[in-house]
């Protein structure tokens, strides 16, 4: 009906960052509900049949819902100033291979049934964990402590998911859904440089390293900042920014290839001529060997304590998320490989959703190139002719799967 080209050119302008490049697709946001309704529809024009479960997952069944279904899909929300393809690129991918599926015949002759999913607040970037939707159905993180999770105005994930049409009585683990998933494949834009230098458009994933999230909050004296002597204070942004400036040394010093980041800050009230009370900042690390993620963690911390007592402030420490290193189903792997004998395996740096079910069900990551390496900003890129091709190792792989190769 139509391929994954024409498809991402439908919601092109949805969420468009107003006051810059990229895109704002937030979690749970008017924008994210556009694009599910996007997906609903172009779901129903192939007359699949649609439903949003109890944790904002919505499913597209290409056949009656049953038993050891194979399903494929991604996200539609976005970082704040994402790129076109970070999500959006695997769920038009799905129709597409559904497109592909159906004129075929290969759905006529499948003995599995095939479903179609979009995870909502894949990025973390409303409530502050990275997955919620996979979460949430995996039994991955506690439904009590999601519904109070809160986004930057305040409102909690319970009151903001009613708004969205979902019962927070009935959120949380879902395991006779889990169980009717006998394989989950996500194909995903590349978000590194493993296939710049190839002649490979199309990657299997092997891993996603392990990765988490940190809260440190920063606790001072609010004050004048015209009659208060430097030193009478006690100003939280002094301390934090202090680390800051230290973690890409300590990351570093630590292991090589540990990666530690803040991409996002707070401070309270935030008056030009006032000491804050507050500042709190928000840490992201990742690296293959959990007890080195734990190692960057306490020399940070270490680092952070020792700043907020030379500035006279405190300092609290709160882990937000955390997911171990995922190593994707061999069996599943070995399958994906025999169909795609010229893929290599990569592992990823970047957390999916396909890494939370992996320890759930068996899951499996295509990668389609991406000439820039860029991602999670405007920059990030993906040519006409791998989407193409990441639609037909999608395909492969599905018939694959559904045992409907010809």
């Amino acid at each position: 009906m139509s391929d994954v080209v024409s498809l991402l050119s439908q919601i092109e302008d949805t969420g468009r960052d107003t006051r810059g490049p990229g895109y704002q697709r937030s979690g749970f946001s008017n924008t994210e509900r556009e694009l599910r309704d996007w997906f609903l529809a172009e779901a129903a024009r192939r007359g699949l049949d649609t439903e949003i479960d109890d944790n904002g997952i919505t499913w597209a069944w290409a056949t009656a819902p049953g038993d050891n279904a194979v399903v494929t899909g991604s996200h539609l929300d976005s970082v704040p100033g994402g790129g076109a393809f970070d999500g959006p690129l695997g769920v038009a991918s799905a129709l597409a291979a559904f497109d592909e599926l159906k004129s075929s015949g290969a759905l006529e002759r499948a003995q599995r049934p095939l479903a179609l999913a979009v995870f909502p607040e894949e990025e973390g970037s409303r409530f502050g964990v990275a997955c919620l939707g996979s979460r949430l159905i995996a039994g991955a993180i506690d439904s009590d402590r999601a519904l109070r999770l809160t986004d930057a105005n305040g409102d909690t994930f319970a009151d903001v998911a009613r708004g969205y049409g979902l019962d927070p009585n009935r959120i949380g683990t879902d395991t006779a859904r889990l169980e009717k998933v006998g394989s989950f494949i996500e194909l995903h834009v590349e978000q590194g440089i493993g296939l710049i230098n190839t002649d490979q458009p199309v990657a299997i994933g092997s891993s996603i390293i392990g990765h988490g999230r940190w809260h440190f909050s920063f606790a001072g004296q609010g004050n004048h900042a015209g009659t208060t002597p430097m030193g009478h204070r006690a100003d939280p942004v002094v301390a934090a920014s202090r680390v800051i400036g230290d973690i890409p040394t300590l990351a570093a010093a630590t292991d090589a290839s540990a990666v530690a980041t803040v991409g996002r800050t707070l401070i309270h009230p935030g008056g030009t001529n006032v000491i804050a009370s507050g500042m709190s900042f928000w840490l992201d690390i990742r690296h293959a060997d959990d007890a080195v993620v734990k190692q960057v963690l306490e020399t940070i911390s270490k680092r952070a304590r020792e700043h907020a007592e030379g500035a006279g402030v405190e300092v609290s420490i709160s882990q937000e998320s955390y997911s171990p290193t995922t190593y994707f189903t061999a069996e599943l792997n070995s399958r994906l490989t025999s169909v795609l004998p010229d893929a290599p395996l990569l592992p990823s740096g970047a957390g999916h959703d396909a890494g939370i079910l992996a320890p759930h069900v068996p899951s499996a990551m295509l990668y389609v190139r991406n000439p820039t390496g860029v991602s999670h900003a405007p920059e990030e890129a993906c040519e006409v002719d791998d989407q193409r091709a990441g639609v037909s190792a999608l395909v492969k792989v599905l018939e694959g799967e559904l045992g409907a190769a010809s």
